[in-house]
């Protein structure tokens, strides 16, 4: 496993608290890619609500964006939630060993 600082962790753990990212996170999945504004239209929030919770999903890199002309599309990052599940399975079987 890849070595990663447990502050990269905890920044995605705090990210995927949230269930309005989690729903952003499943809708850009299953779209492929996603602008803010469509996202907007999908959800209850605002679209700069939207564009919040984006951000913060792309500070945990679960999205990463891309500029085509004026717009900005989101995709999904499954290598982090990858690693974040083998982080967390380790983690227990560390756990598990000091019983």
């Amino acid at each position: 496993m890849e070595t990663t600082d447990s502050s990269h962790y905890e920044n995605i753990l705090i990210a995927l608290a949230d269930p309005m990212r989690r729903e952003l996170l499943d809708l850009i999945a299953l779209r492929g890619e996603a602008t803010a504004t469509t996202l907007a239209t999908m959800v209850t929030v605002s679209r700069q609500a939207v564009v919040k919770h984006l951000t913060i999903l792309k500070g945990a890199r679960l999205v990463s964006s891309n500029r085509v002309g004026r717009e900005v599309r989101y995709k999904v990052c499954p290598q982090e939630l990858s690693s974040t599940a083998e982080w967390m399975a380790n983690l227990a079987t560390d756990w598990d060993r000091m019983d």
